[in-house]
């Protein structure tokens, strides 16, 4: 006998897209249903993103209702069940109804079902096996409704089992309990993670990579991150964790007001040196531009200590770029521990709101009427006459470089004459 309860105030449920949705696929025989996330998220009173929904249609019918009422569709996994359905730029992935005819890690043999506890029973987490009728009624054949109420984030069935189907969910225990669980993890769960975890080696980086980047930038990924080091689920991903400077990160994010970043947080998780940000990149396979991000996280940042607004300001125009100009004096800021002030670095922070580099104002040309010959020589001056420029700080007036080009000019062929 299923729990059930009701969302019959959800505007989305009953008009738009997603009631339009459900409208054609429920009809006829045939029963729809909202599942997963947006049913839990609904009970938790958080947005609801992703729609999906269930069905007992096979997908070919899916196809065929949608034709009829004029709902594109692609068929985006059908040997899966899969039919995505678009409604005013809206995406709703469609599943047939499946259960295990035999399970064996990813590669489980399933069968198009019409039986909705049986459905419910292969998700992972009881919180994401609750579904939703267009009448406003939440199904519950797997305890999610009680674990939502203490916001306890627990595996369907035997914990060990669950995980063995598929090793990724070690990692999705945790980053689920970090956005929407309470407390410590459910002690099964978390038992069952460390005895499993040497599976974890045989997930891809690509899937590793994926959980990560969501697991960082949950509310609460900081006692998450704690527990699953405790239990020796972060080697695959990087060497020395910094679970203080990872707080004064999420700290430090939220007096600035800006958005949790999931490369920002890895940087400060496990990025001293950019042999640090090399590592993590190539384990968790992550892209050349966040890669990039990274290494420049981890470059130099204690040099970004004891500044004043002129250095400041050499460091942005050497770095080149406001964002990782910020990441950077970000990560500094969060290495500097309890006894740096944040208005010290808030002021760094906000360089770029209030000044923009200027442009090195010297040319070629104006070392080649000088004498200078074109090639590695004049790349050489020109080297030497931005370093004086900077150490200068900036200076614009016509007088300022012509002495700046003329020194170095001297300089140069004073060094390549000795």
């Amino acid at each position: 006998m299923s729990a059930m309860r009701s969302l019959r105030d959800a505007t989305w449920l009953t008009s738009g897209p997603a009631a339009r949705v459900l409208g054609v696929l429920n009809s006829d025989g045939e029963e729809a249903r909202v599942v997963g996330g947006a049913v839990r998220n609904a009970l938790l009173g958080l947005p609801v993103g992703e729609i999906d929904i269930a069905t007992t249609a096979l997908p070919e019918e899916v196809i065929n209702r949608a034709k009829r009422a004029r709902i594109k569709s692609v068929p985006t996994g059908v040997e899966h069940g899969t039919v995505t359905l678009v409604i005013e730029n809206r995406a709703f992935e469609v599943t047939t109804l499946r259960e295990d005819v035999e399970t064996f890690g990813r590669k489980a043999k399933v069968a198009f079902g019409r039986d909705w506890v049986r459905d419910a029973q292969r998700r992972d987490f009881t919180i994401n096996g609750l579904s939703l009728t267009p009448d406003g009624v939440v199904h519950d054949d797997v305890g999610g409704l009680a674990d939502i109420e203490v916001r306890r984030v627990r595996f369907i069935g035997e914990p060990a089992r669950r995980i063995a189907e598929d090793y990724l969910r070690i990692l999705r225990f945790f980053r689920i309990h970090a956005a929407y669980g309470e407390g410590e993890p459910d002690p099964a769960g978390y038992d069952a993670c460390i005895a499993g975890r040497d599976g974890l080696c045989m997930l891809s980086a690509e899937r590793i990579r994926m959980e990560m980047l969501k697991l960082v930038v949950a509310p609460g990924a900081g006692p998450a991150l704690v527990a699953m080091d405790n239990a020796g689920l972060l080697r695959f991903a990087a060497g020395v964790i910094y679970h203080g400077v990872f707080a004064r990160m999420v700290e430090a994010e939220a007096l600035l007001g800006l958005d949790p970043d999931p490369i920002r947080r890895l940087g400060a998780l496990a990025v001293a040196v950019t042999e640090d940000a090399k590592r993590l990149a190539q384990r968790l396979r992550l892209s050349n531009v966040e890669a990039k991000r990274l290494d420049s996280m981890g470059h130099r940042w204690w040099r970004l200590k004891d500044m004043d607004e002129d250095i400041a300001q050499r460091r942005f125009y050497r770095i080149g770029d406001a964002g990782r100009y910020r990441e950077r004096i970000m990560l500094a800021w969060a290495r500097a521990g309890r006894d740096a002030t944040s208005s010290y670095w808030q002021n760094f922070v906000s360089l770029p709101d209030r000044w923009t580099p200027p442009v090195f104002p010297l040319k070629g040309g104006d070392f080649i009427a000088r004498g200078i010959a074109e090639g590695p020589a004049l790349g050489h001056v020109l080297t030497l006459a931005e370093d004086a420029w900077l150490a200068a700080q900036f200076p614009m007036d016509e007088a300022a470089l012509k002495a700046i080009a003329d020194e170095t000019t001297v300089r140069y062929t004073r060094d390549h004459l000795l």
